[in-house]
């Protein structure tokens, strides 16, 4: 009988997970499951469909198990550059945290081959949230307030878990349906518990916040809500407008420091022309969201206060050019 790549001790720290310290038993389900991790040869359990999508990371494969018939996305890691240990956490974390409807379910498989770690999730048919959007114009506003919603569930669920995402961002935002009825939050490679200490990335994108931005080599970060909080509300410009609202949240960029003067200022310092498009209730919502200090910075589910509004002018254009349009340059695997 065809065995299931998934340790069953995995099983059992799982469930202690969703109770215990996140740290500690994020840790000893890391452990346990590293203890049994099969070596699998791919085309002798599954039928490989088609690439979903790849990355510097590796590649995610649409797959179909030979005896099960489930279809699948299988996530390949390279080893070569990933740490076990490091896997292993996006794979505990991932299946931790199935049991929300608006998060990417782990299947319980996970084995490696002879250059990859690989587990399996849900698959998701329609993409990701960045093929949907336009350049310069976004995603129609009713799609995007129902991503908005279940983004915002997604996060208020990881936080009562007591974990942080810490890479929001449309390519990380599978679509069940073009019309965003469903979608799932995916890609857990940088999430950590809540309190852990974290460096800084290789790279500021335009999603991290700007106590992210401002670290140093030798600095570290206490990793809080406040992070994907942030990341969320320059994902709900994004999609709204098609651009980014600016390239790094850090002062040598013009584009934010117009926006953090008039947020300091709204009375006295003119609303930067590319966010004239919004109405004053999704200006109130993002500055909430895009509040510079982590302390003051609003929850994911004021988002539902905003929902009943409308978010965008009729016919309003922005005086001037965007900062950038939204390219493939941030996605990853």
């Amino acid at each position: 009988m065809e065995k299931r790549h998934m340790c069953s001790s995995s099983r059992v720290a799982v469930m202690k997970l969703i109770s215990g310290d996140i740290g500690k038993r994020l840790e000893e389900m890391v452990q346990l499951t590293a203890q049994n991790l099969p070596q699998v040869e791919v085309t002798s359990s599954y039928t490989i469909l088609r690439e979903l999508g790849s990355g510097a990371f590796g590649h995610v494969l649409m797959a179909v198990h030979h005896r099960q018939g489930t279809p699948m996305a299988l996530k390949f890691v390279h080893k070569k550059g990933t740490e076990l240990h490091d896997f292993l956490n996006e794979y505990c974390i991932a299946l931790t945290l199935g049991a929300h409807p608006c998060i990417a379910t782990a299947l319980g498989i996970a084995f490696q081959t002879s250059q990859h770690y690989v587990f399996a999730q849900e698959l998701a048919l329609s993409h990701d949230l960045f093929t949907l959007m336009v350049p310069k114009v976004g995603v129609p506003e009713q799609q995007v307030k129902r991503c908005a919603l279940q983004l915002a569930s997604a996060l208020e669920y990881m936080e009562s878990k007591g974990l942080i995402h810490r890479d929001v961002k449309p390519e990380n935002v599978l679509l069940c349906d073009p019309e965003c009825r469903r979608i799932k939050l995916t890609d857990f490679g940088l999430s950590c518990p809540r309190g852990q200490a974290i460096k800084a990335l290789p790279e500021s994108l335009p999603y991290t916040a700007p106590e992210m931005c401002i670290l140093g080599p030798k600095t570290i970060l206490e990793a809080q809500p406040s992070l994907d909080t942030w990341a969320l509300g320059v994902l709900l410009f994004c999609v709204l407008t098609g651009y980014f609202p600016w390239l790094t949240a850090m002062p040598s960029d013009r584009y934010y420091c117009s926006f953090v003067s008039w947020h300091r200022s709204p009375r006295f310092v003119s609303l930067p022309a590319h966010w004239e498009r919004f109405t004053p209730q999704t200006l109130e919502m993002l500055k909430g969201l895009l509040t510079p200090n982590p302390a003051l910075r609003s929850p994911a589910k004021m988002i539902m206060n905003y929902i009943k509004t409308p978010w965008l002018l009729p016919e309003v254009k922005s005086r001037v050019r965007p900062s950038r349009e939204l390219l493939g340059t941030t996605r990853r695997c």
